[in-house]
């Protein structure tokens, strides 16, 4: 797991994020951390920031790392992906990931047996999701 200290490193290595006005516009309506009276609290880069620390955990979990703290390495390349706009992941990412819900998946696919039971079956899996 990365330690603040880390964390403070790897933030003080972080190339702002060039935007133009528009899309700075569209983060601040739809993807930007907002408080009760529904102000951004989060700069582009904290959001960028969020999401690189997010999603770099998965290192841990799925990958076999040598190091722990490669997992900040992760994280800064996903940063630096981000903030570079040579890649940005899909919107329910950016906007859940290090969040409570964490729904990070766009659409989801669920069979469908050829049946009534079945067919009633998967629309209360769909209920559920």
């Amino acid at each position: 797991m990365t330690t603040t200290s880390d964390r403070s490193r790897i933030e003080r290595h972080r190339r702002p994020v060039a935007l133009s006005q528009n899309a700075r516009l569209v983060l601040e309506r739809r993807y930007l951390t907002k408080d009760d009276a529904d102000k951004p609290i989060e700069s582009p880069e904290e959001l960028f920031g969020r999401v690189a620390h997010s999603v770099a955990q998965a290192e841990l979990s799925y990958k076999p790392l040598r190091d722990p703290l490669d997992v900040a390495l992760w994280e800064e390349r996903f940063y630096d992906l981000m903030a570079s706009l040579e890649f940005l992941p899909n919107s329910p990412t950016l906007m859940n990931a290090g969040r409570e819900l964490q729904q990070l998946s766009a659409c989801f696919v669920l069979p469908v047996a050829d049946s009534i039971g079945g067919i009633f079956e998967s629309i209360k899996h769909t209920a559920l999701i």
